[in-house]
């Protein structure tokens, strides 16, 4: 652990004697003091006390305040605004990194799946984490689900009742008229994107989107902002730690993985509803029963059971409504 991090670890249980953390370190006193500087540069005001070095009363959204208290082995690099998050993470991912998530407050080149545009604008948490998991590539749809259940986990912890439609999309409400028949409002998304070889995932970048404290003028009309469900500003930097200590608490190791699914039906709206899926190879049909792994849809049709990998999924209404 780097002498920064370990600071913010330490100025977390109160004040800290910069010499006892030089020592309990190994490091010098003057690494201690650059450290210290170094989260001043990036707005996270350490105050010099006569007991030692304290954390400020409202850390902020910055790298330092989200890494401040955080429960997660993750690094975080902070943008006043950036292209893509999810950019910056695959060439961080492509150099080696592991561990590192980009955010950001606002983006200017963002983009949802199927390169659909994705309204990012200042006040969102557009978060893109990179991670090199030791499982191979037909395992990858996991990271996905659990990006979304680690989004629905924190909207929650906010306080908004956020449920998942297959595979990613994070809603409010749950009227199959609204939206078009989306099933809610979407307050987040998520895209994930890889590379990797046949037997194993070399990267992955688990790219995460929430409308936070975006104004709802500024978004569309099928899209709802967290602040404006609960009525007052979302605390960002409490928001994206929390999404990042859910999702390693779900895929850190390979016997952690095998909570996604299960975890993922518990915040799901579409099991049990009528659904279409249109597909690569045409429209699927039917009652939404389960997900299967990899992140399979299972739907009983007509015709029988289908499982659908991949599809844009609209929840209809039921027969009878």
């Amino acid at each position: 652990m780097d002498t920064r991090r370990a600071l913010l670890d330490a100025l977390g249980a109160g004040p800290v004697a910069g010499p006892a953390l030089a020592d309990d370190l190994d490091v010098s006193r003057a690494a201690v003091w650059k450290a210290v500087e170094s989260l001043r540069e990036e707005g996270f005001a350490v105050e010099s006390t006569p007991d030692g070095y304290v954390a400020p009363e409202a850390p902020g959204y910055s790298a330092a305040g989200i890494e401040f208290g955080l429960d997660a082995p993750y690094e975080v690099e902070y943008h006043d605004r950036i292209g893509s998050t999810n950019e910056r993470a695959r060439e961080l991912a492509a150099g080696g990194a592991d561990g590192i998530a980009v955010v950001a407050d606002e983006q200017t080149g963002s983009r949802g799946r199927l390169d659909r545009e994705w309204v990012a604008p200042s006040g969102g948490v557009w978060l893109s984490l990179a991670v090199r998991p030791d499982v191979p590539p037909a395992r990858a749809p996991l990271f996905t689900l659990a990006a979304a259940v680690a989004t629905a986990e924190a909207c929650r912890d906010a306080g908004v009742d956020a449920h998942i439609k297959w595979p990613n999309d994070v809603l409010v409400g749950h009227a199959a008229s609204e939206a078009g028949g989306r099933g809610g409002r979407k307050v987040a998304g998520v895209l994930t994107e890889m590379e990797g070889e046949a037997d194993r995932v070399s990267w992955l970048v688990a790219g995460v989107g929430v409308n936070a404290n975006v104004a709802t003028d500024a978004l569309p009309a099928d899209a709802a902002a967290l602040a404006a469900e609960v009525g007052e500003p979302i605390d960002r930097r409490r928001f994206a730690a929390t999404l990042l200590e859910r999702f390693a608490a779900l895929t850190e190791t390979p016997d952690r993985m095998d909570r996604i699914l299960p975890a993922w039906r518990e915040f799901a709206s579409t099991l049990g509803r009528r659904v279409r899926v249109d597909t690569s190879s045409g429209p699927v049909t039917g009652t939404a029963v389960d997900v299967e792994a990899p992140g399979a849809l299972v739907v009983e049709t007509a015709e029988g059971t289908r499982r659908v990998h991949a599809g844009d999924c609209e929840h209809l209404r039921d027969a009878g409504n």
